[in-house]
C-alpha cells in the first residue's frame, strides 16, 4: 500500500508541477468535490471539529456542508501548491505574501533567542516559509514523519531546495530545534493536534483535548518567544501571514504549570484565527474525545 500511496503521489505531482497554476487549482477543486463526497471518515471528523470550533453550525445543517465543502476546496489548493514548489521561484512567489502584524514578528526577532512560531493547521505554510527564509532568517518546520518514507523524503528535501528545515518530532529533531534558535531561527510548529499522543489535557473551545507543550517547555528553556501566527488564503488566491504578540512563558518554579499557562494563552489566539477562517482550519482528524 505505501509504495502505491507514494507511486500516486508522484505521477499526479508530476503532473501539477508542471501546470499553470490555475489549471493546477482548477485540478485541486475536481479533487476536493470528489473527496468530499467519497471520505467516509475525513469529511465527518472534520464536520464535527468546525461544530465544536463554531457552535452555531451545530443546528445548521446545510452551512456546515457549504463550510466543509470549501475547507476541502481551500486543502486540495494548498496541496496544489505543495506540489507546485520543486519548480517554484521565490521571486514569482513574493508578491502573492501579504503579512499582518509584521511588527509583532519584528518584536519577536529583535529580543535575539530565535522565535517559535506557533500556529494551527491552516493555510499554505510552505510558500510563506519559504519567502521568509529567503528575507527574514532561516526557517524550520516541526513535521511529521508520513509514510511511505519516500513521500516524507520528498517532502524534506523539496523544503530544503526553498531553504526550509525539516525537524522531525524525536529527540533529534529536538536537538536540532534547539540548535536553530540558538542560532535565532524560526521555528515553525503547531499544536492542534496532537501527534505525538502525549499533550496535556486543556480546554481547546471549551471542550477538553490533549494539547502539546513542547513548544512551551522549549520557551522556559531558553527564553524564545512563543509568537502565535496561522497562515491563510485570501478570495483572489494570494496568501495572508498573520501575527499576533508573542507570549513569554514565565518561570515560578513550578515547570509543568508554567507550560500549561504559556500554552493556554497560545490557544485562546489560535481559537481566534480558526473562528476567523473556519473555512481554512482542515484537522479531519480525532482531536476530541467523542469523534468518530
Amino acid at each position: 500500500m505505501g509504495e502505491w500511496t507514494w507511486r500516486g503521489f508522484k505521477a499526479v505531482q508530476s503532473l501539477v508541477e508542471r501546470l499553470p497554476r490555475s489549471w493546477a487549482y482548477a485540478l485541486a477543486v475536481v479533487a476536493a468535490r470528489v473527496a468530499w463526497w467519497f471520505s467516509p471518515l475525513a469529511r465527518p471528523r472534520l464536520e464535527y471539529n468546525l461544530k465544536i470550533a463554531c457552535p452555531e453550525l451545530r443546528d445548521d445543517t446545510v452551512a456546515l456542508r457549504h463550510l466543509s465543502k470549501v475547507n476541502f476546496r481551500n486543502h486540495a489548493k494548498a496541496y496544489a501548491d505543495l506540489m507546485q514548489l520543486p519548480g517554484a521561484r521565490i521571486e514569482a512567489m513574493r508578491p502573492l505574501l501579504k503579512v499582518k502584524g509584521l511588527e509583532h514578528l519584528e518584536a519577536a526577532r529583535s529580543l535575539g533567542k530565535g522565535v517559535l512560531a506557533v500556529s494551527c493547521h491552516m493555510g499554505s505554510y510552505e510558500v510563506v516559509a519559504a519567502i521568509w527564509s529567503a528575507t527574514l532568517a532561516p526557517v524550520s518546520f516541526f513535521a511529521e514523519e508520513v509514510e511511505p518514507r519516500a513521500l516524507f523524503e520528498w517532502y524534506r528535501d523539496t523544503r530544503a531546495r526553498l531553504g526550509i528545515s525539516v525537524l522531525t518530532l524525536d529527540m533529534g529533531g529536538i536537538r536540532k530545534v534547539l540548535q536553530a534558535l540558538r542560532e535565532q531561527e524560526i521555528v515553525i510548529t503547531a499544536i492542534d493536534r496532537d501527534i505525538t499522543e502525549t499533550g496535556y489535557l486543556m480546554p481547546f473551545f471549551g471542550k477538553l483535548a490533549p494539547i502539546p507543550l513542547g513548544p512551551a517547555s522549549i520557551a522556559l528553556r531558553l527564553g524564545t518567544p512563543l509568537l502565535p501566527v496561522c497562515v491563510y488564503r485570501l478570495p483572489d488566491d494570494t496568501y495572508m501571514a498573520e501575527a499576533a504578540p508573542h507570549i513569554f512563558a514565565k518561570s515560578t518554579g513550578n515547570p509543568r504549570a508554567d507550560q500549561v499557562r504559556a500554552t493556554q494563552q497560545l490557544l485562546r489566539q489560535i481559537e481566534r484565527f480558526i473562528q476567523q477562517h473556519p473555512e481554512q482550519w482542515h484537522v479531519p482528524h480525532r482531536i476530541w474525545a467523542g469523534a468518530q
